[in-house]
């Protein structure tokens, strides 16, 4: 059985540490894929702010729901 993920937000690695804590918090697994990091040791560029949080397909609607919810409890 292939289980599917899909990307849940894109931000830096300071942000994403944010999004992480959530989804701990939540019980929500994800990866991580840090396209800045794989580029700097590989010797090639990148935009600082390509680090990519992965749920997967069946925790999308509850991750979605726990960023959300952080989105308007940090803009109020």
């Amino acid at each position: 059985m292939k289980t599917e993920h899909t990307k849940l937000f894109t931000g830096s690695n300071i942000i994403v540490n944010g999004v992480k804590n959530l989804l701990d918090t939540a019980d929500i697994s994800y990866i991580i894929k840090d396209k800045f990091e794989s580029a700097r040791l590989g010797g090639f560029g990148e935009q600082m702010d390509s680090v990519e949080v992965h749920v997967l397909d069946a925790d999308l609607e509850k991750a979605k729901k726990t960023i959300n919810d952080y989105n308007e409890k940090i803009n109020e």
